[in-house]
């Protein structure tokens, strides 16, 4: 009894896998049943095709296109004529964010490194306000930037957070460093 493998040699006594017959012929089975394919897929409930070829796939309670069921306070997810963002975008999204994380670290350890000299400038109270608010600008400039540009083009809101990084530059940090004079 031939299995029609070439390297017969190369088994083992027990391969009867029929996925390894490379060179043998597939025998029906009669147990398993074939369905007939069908012309349309149908999506599970509550899916809804996007993207190419979305037109050719069926779902049995999607709404129409564009359309919000009532009574939901949801947006479609890809609205008439807006793109979601690329790769690219999210990429340099993340850096940017990146970004102004370390400048809010940044003011932190510069401003805690100023403390001691400008003392004499203003009180502790004064000072402090002010350190916690320059250690949370970054971070609020860029979740205002995100929020307030969402509805606008990519480069408007990459305009902005470009502008926010020009000007939330941590000077303290830049001009006597984490081991300053």
């Amino acid at each position: 009894m031939t299995t029609g493998r070439d390297d017969d040699a190369l088994t083992w006594d027990g391969d009867d896998d029929p996925t390894l017959d490379h060179g043998a012929a597939a025998e029906p089975d009669d147990e398993l049943e074939t369905r007939p394919a069908s012309t349309t897929a149908e999506l599970p409930k509550g899916f809804t095709a996007v993207g190419k070829g979305s037109e050719a796939l069926d779902s049995t309670d999607a709404p129409a296109a564009g359309s919000v069921p009532e009574g939901s306070s949801e947006a479609p997810a890809v609205t008439a004529g807006r793109q979601p963002m690329g790769n690219g975008a999210l990429i340099a999204f993340g850096v940017l964010g990146g970004v102004y994380a370390l400048y809010a670290i940044g003011w932190l350890i510069g401003g805690l490194r100023l403390q001691g000299r400008a003392q004499y400038l203003v009180t502790d109270v004064m000072y402090q306000g002010s350190l916690w608010l320059a250690v949370l600008a970054p971070l609020l400039w860029f979740a205002t930037t995100l929020l307030l540009t969402r509805t606008s083009r990519a480069w408007l809101r990459f305009t902005w957070l470009a502008a926010g990084v020009v000007l939330l530059l941590p000077w303290p940090f830049v001009m006597i460093g984490a081991i300053g004079q």
